[in-house]
């Protein structure tokens, strides 16, 4: 027996500047806020103390917020005190989290606007499918260096039928 599917529940992010942050993921991504900046420290209070189960002991003081996407994924927004930017912002071959996707199917419309707000596009966009399906994608960052992909179909649709054959 086969285990019933999970849904996603959210996402979190560690950003330099978490304003900056918000204003792009909300004003360019339309993510809108659901819990706004909150200042958390290392302390005994249970939220102090979760982080530290976390993150360990003196991880010092964040600013956390709390964004939502049009179906409901979270998109959690952490700034941490001491904060540093990776060496190399898309470590291929280091195992763990390395992208998220963004689906619209305005794709080159979206591209234009992360541009525009500071974002990279990392390579053309591509197509899945030429002269048969519309299916596109390209990689991107945000101002930050955040790697992020953008997808102009769902995952199942481009993916059900073999996209690499």
């Amino acid at each position: 027996m086969h285990p019933t599917p999970r849904s996603f529940s959210h996402i979190g992010l560690s950003v330099p500047d978490l304003d900056k942050a918000i204003k792009f993921y909300g004003d360019v991504l339309g993510f809108y806020v659901i819990m706004k900046p909150t200042v958390i420290v290392e302390d005994d209070s249970d939220i102090g103390q979760m982080c530290s189960d976390v993150f360990g002991k003196g991880w010092g003081r964040m600013r956390i917020a709390h964004l939502a996407t049009a179906d409901r994924i979270g998109f959690e927004l952490f700034e941490f005190e001491g904060h540093e930017a990776p060496d190399d912002n898309l470590n291929f071959r280091q195992h763990g989290t390395f992208h998220f996707a963004i689906q619209d199917p305005n794709l080159e419309d979206l591209l234009a606007k992360i541009v525009a707000a500071g974002g990279k596009q990392r390579m053309p966009v591509r197509e899945y499918f030429p002269d048969e399906k519309p299916y596109r994608m390209v990689y991107v960052e945000d101002p930050f260096g955040i790697v992020f992909e953008l997808y102009s179909h769902s995952y199942e649709l481009t993916y059900s039928n073999g996209a690499y054959s």
